[in-house]
């Protein structure tokens, strides 16, 4: 496995208010709703979710460092599980031309409010049991989804990924390396079911046989 960061220069733009999300609401009624994965979480109060998830372009320089990075052509296809709104998808297509995209989510508002020039290439359903045959994509990538998941089906859902990827694949999750980013972790998140170190991380992808690269995004 190749450490690698696509993300993490996009997610440390962004700052955080780890005590208020903590004091200013019931965290725990915020994270029933949240994992509700519905309007709520993705475009209702910032105390559920995104506070308003849209598209803003700021996904296009990441899927520019991916294609370059994977070598990817016209032709080639890629799979995002857990694609959420699919921007990063729909950006793939601006980045190279005449690629084919394929996004999965649990999230039927997700699915029924992404980018509607790739709508049709979205599916709904559980990373756990991807419905695509072995070898598939050449490049799958998962993005702050698998963390959402208990031990049980996240190695499932690590196994998938490599099943349906032929070429490239590539897992990004939260993580943490010290006491001060697993409180930040633990006060920010709302959906996270796997609070794992890298080293932790690194022994659930060996144990799924999984082969592609990495990224851990903390909150410092």
């Amino acid at each position: 496995m190749a450490l690698v960061e696509f993300v993490t220069p996009l997610h440390t733009r962004t700052a955080r208010d780890y005590l208020g999300r903590v004091n200013e609401h019931d965290k725990a009624e915020s994270a029933r709703v949240a994992r509700q994965w519905g309007r709520d979480y993705w475009d209702g109060d910032r105390r559920y979710g995104y506070g308003g998830y849209r598209y803003d372009g700021r996904w296009l320089p990441v899927a520019e460092a991916m294609a370059e990075h994977y070598g990817l052509k016209p032709g080639d296809r890629v799979l995002d599980v857990g694609c959420g709104k699919a921007f990063l998808l729909y950006e793939f297509t601006r980045a190279v031309p005449g690629i084919e995209v394929v996004g999965l989510d649990i999230s039927t508002y997700a699915l029924e409010n992404a980018k509607e020039e790739i709508r049709p290439m979205l599916r709904h359903g559980h990373a756990r049991e991807l419905p695509f045959e072995d070898d598939s994509f050449d490049l799958v990538i998962s993005l702050a989804t698998l963390h959402n998941l208990r031990l049980p089906d996240l190695v499932s859902a690590v196994r998938e990924i490599q099943r349906v990827g032929r070429r490239n694949r590539y897992i990004m999750v939260e993580s943490y390396r010290n006491e001060t980013e697993k409180v930040n972790l633990l006060y920010w998140q709302l959906t996270c079911e796997s609070f794992l170190t890298p080293e932790e991380w690194d022994w659930v992808y060996e144990q799924a046989g999984y082969q592609g690269d990495v990224e851990y995004i903390y909150f410092e």
